[in-house]
């Protein structure tokens, strides 16, 4: 007796695993996707795993390529023939990355790739596993946004306390000692100084109410959210509300408009954002056009974004202003706001309009050969997928 229990060969009815044993086991791994791929890399099995995850059935799929569950983006990078190549030379290949499933919705997944070798070391194929990750991944990515917002929102507190101290405090003081002087003076005046006192007085609370109103609306792309409403847009009605406002000082100094923009362009955003994007760019491209100048704006697609391009014949600006243009130090805002007449917090203003609404933006100038700013928007309602994925290494 102590022979048969000490001695595997002589136990009475052993059960020996069969393939089909392992075919049922693999088969049952519903949160798994496992299938085999030939040396020519044509899928030549599937389990039902993955048929839950990639929708294809069985008879769908095989035969296919297997570079078939891998996103355009990663097709074009070579990204399913490296898999290849690395599990030959390392005997295995893992990756983090999301994959394109029958109807074109894409899912997150830790996978790993290995080769498939016969009894006698022949090379059989390989062997793919992947684990859907997308729930874990979606959470994962909601705690770094939430944690970015929170950064990002104590930042433009920071921000916007500082405007109000420096940029707003200070001319205001200047506002009151000039009226403080005409309140106790003016008997004794001469009326063209009272009147130059006046206009001064009229043109710095202007401009403070100018500066206060971008605040506001700065304020709303973190503070109002709830107010944030995007939907698709025809571009060409909102340039021309835009111009509307600005004719008549386009006219004074005889510069021309030009909406080169097809009729039917449309865009995804919220539209008061819109509006003040276009009105800041355009405003500014006017203060900076000499008389019978011209101001155009044009689109062009590029794959689901529209870029707009707004082109001056204006005085243009050196390199090193246009790469700092849309980040200025708070503490340069006073000399931006003397110099460019609010442009500094403007442009400000403007790029995070964009961010909000999934654009972005840049500019290409010259000295003296004008300046054209670009940014973009999505064209349609952009999908909840998260680019620039942080790697995550979770075991099978």
């Amino acid at each position: 007796m102590k022979d048969e229990q000490s001695n595997p060969k002589v136990l009475k009815n052993q059960y020996i695993p069969t393939a089909e044993f392992y075919s049922q086991v693999i088969d049952s791994l519903q949160d798994y996707s496992i299938f085999t791929v030939d040396t020519e890399l044509k899928i030549n099995s599937w389990n039902s795993g993955a048929t839950k995850i990639f929708q294809y059935e069985t008879d769908e799929i095989i035969g296919q390529h297997f570079d078939v569950i891998f996103t355009d983006e990663d097709r074009k990078i070579g990204a399913p023939e490296l898999e290849i190549e690395t599990a030959l030379k390392e005997g295995r290949a893992v990756d983090n990355k999301w994959h394109l499933c029958k109807d074109g919705s894409k899912f997150y997944a830790y996978g790993l790739v290995f080769p498939l070798l016969g009894k006698n070391g022949e090379m059989l194929g390989y062997v793919k596993i992947l684990r859907d990750l997308t729930e874990r991944k979606k959470s994962e990515d909601s705690i770094t946004n939430y944690v970015k917002e929170l950064e990002d929102l104590n930042t433009h507190k920071e921000s916007v306390l500082a405007i109000l101290s420096h940029d707003l405090r200070s001319p205001l003081a200047g506002i009151i000692s000039t009226a403080e002087y005409l309140k106790l003076h003016h008997s004794k005046m001469k009326p063209g100084v009272i009147s130059e006192m006046l206009e001064l007085l009229h043109k710095s609370a202007k401009e403070e109410l100018d500066m206060l109103d971008y605040l506001v609306e700065w304020a709303r792309i973190k503070y109002a959210s709830d107010v944030f409403t995007p939907s698709k847009l025809k571009l060409t009605e909102y340039v021309q509300k835009v111009f509307d406002t600005l004719n008549e000082n386009a006219a004074i100094k005889t510069i021309n408009l030009h909406n080169d923009i097809h009729e039917n362009t449309s865009v995804f955003a919220d539209g008061k954002m819109l509006i003040s994007i276009l009105q800041n760019i355009i405003s500014n491209a006017l203060k900076y056009t000499d008389a019978g100048g011209t101001i155009v704006i044009t689109t062009k697609q590029n794959e689901d974004k529209l870029i707009i391009e707004i082109k001056d014949t204006g005085i243009g600006m050196a390199k090193e202003i246009a790469e700092k243009l849309f980040t200025p130090q708070m503490n340069s805002l006073s000399k931006a706001r003397e110099t460019n007449k609010g442009a500094g917090i403007g442009l400000l203003l403007v790029k995070g309009f964009l961010e909000k609404n999934g654009g972005e933006i840049w500019v290409e100038s010259s000295i003296g050969k004008g300046s054209s700013f670009y940014f973009t928007l999505p064209i349609d309602k952009p999908l909840s997928v998260i680019e620039n994925l942080n790697k995550i290494d979770t075991p099978v």
